[in-house]
């Protein structure tokens, strides 16, 4: 590729039309990835407390067969394949003709997620001690209250680096947005390489935006893991410190 094709490509990008045309598909990758997956940890929790459930009663076994269900089919199927159906196939069915792309790309988003965050959460909820679930209900909290504020905090600690590893996928699968015509990162830069007759630059531009939107949420991951390592580790000198005195 020569200089003057990333003088044109470059120059095109920072007039007012494109230079906001790119921003907006950037800031609706960005939202649809966050949001989704916001949506697919809180679904993915509900989904993994249902699936460790102590008490098996029948309501909780047909709710974890429906969920083993879930699971088996966001997992196997493809993101892309689950919003052309959600889009072009259930919105109609329903006679639901309103509801906008973006909307219906995070909906999706989410539920994919779910399926994914909740096995995670299943493996980080069984890594926590059973100990601490016996402790939370012999100090006579409810299954639920122990799950919540005792069990679950300490499962997210260990599935913290997985759980960022979901957010990378996300923002990367919003690259098959184009498929129900959501203006994303993706779609902008498609436009603007049509638009100078040259789609290489703007590949390219696009790979190394998506390199640093993961390097940006690994810094922020690691960030936070060192930020809980620290708050252990004062909690448990203060305990130390306490004990001794108590001596």
């Amino acid at each position: 590729m020569s200089i003057e094709q990333w003088e044109v490509f470059f120059k095109t990008l920072s007039t007012p039309f494109y230079k906001e045309f790119v921003l907006r598909g950037l800031f609706i990758t960005l939202k649809i990835a966050v949001l989704g997956f916001i949506l697919g940890v809180f679904l993915g929790t509900i989904l993994a407390l249902i699936q460790v459930a102590y008490n098996k009663n029948v309501i909780v076994k047909i709710l974890d067969k429906v969920c083993k269900a879930y699971v088996a089919l966001f997992r196997g199927t493809p993101m892309v394949v689950q919003l052309l159906l959600a889009y072009y196939v259930l919105l109609p069915l329903m006679s639901i003709g309103n509801v906008n792309s973006e909307t219906v790309g995070i909906i999706v988003f989410g539920m994919n997620s779910a399926a994914y965050v909740s096995e995670i959460m299943r493996g980080g909820i069984n890594s926590v001690d059973s100990g601490q679930l016996e402790a939370g209900r012999a100090l006579g909290l409810g299954y639920t209250i122990t799950m919540i504020k005792i069990v679950i905090p300490q499962a997210f600690k260990n599935i913290l680096p997985t759980l960022g590893n979901e957010l990378i996928t996300l923002v990367k699968e919003t690259s098959v947005l184009s498929f129900i015509v959501v203006s994303d990162l993706y779609t902008s830069l498609k436009t603007l390489g049509k638009e100078i007759y040259n789609l290489k630059p703007p590949y390219i531009f696009m790979a190394v935006i998506y390199i640093i939107i993961v390097l940006i949420i690994t810094l922020i991951i690691r960030a936070v893991e060192k930020a809980l390592a620290k708050s252990d580790k004062k909690s448990g000198a203060t305990a130390k410190i306490k004990a001794v005195k108590k001596v």
